[in-house]
């Protein structure tokens, strides 16, 4: 386990050894951002739709935007599925339903 953070509807959603393996084969700049991950998912600017019952959530990072797509499988528990980094943010939000965003 790398760690686990607290999601918007109160879910512990973990971050395993083979999620952060999979993020930092298929995007090796990831690499040493698994706090930023965590934090995301628990401190995001916004949370959107996903497409099979996950939730997208989304922060500003640097100059560009974090997107961390994760579920929540009971209302104790949930997995990161992958993130990576873009600041192509319009293409991640492009027909997706806002369910949250901060004030």
């Amino acid at each position: 386990m790398i760690g686990y953070s607290i999601s918007r509807n109160k879910v512990k959603i973990r971050l395993t050894e083979e999620r952060w393996f999979h993020i930092v084969e298929s995007h090796d700049y990831m690499s040493g951002l698994s706090e930023v991950v965590l934090e995301t998912i628990n401190n995001p600017e916004e949370i959107l739709e996903g497409i099979k019952d996950e939730f997208i959530a989304v922060q500003k990072f640097k100059s560009k935007y974090i997107i961390v797509i994760y579920k929540e499988v009971s209302k104790e528990d949930g997995f990161v599925i992958t993130a990576f980094i873009t600041s192509k943010i319009n293409k991640v939000k492009n027909n997706r339903k806002s369910i949250w965003k901060k004030q």
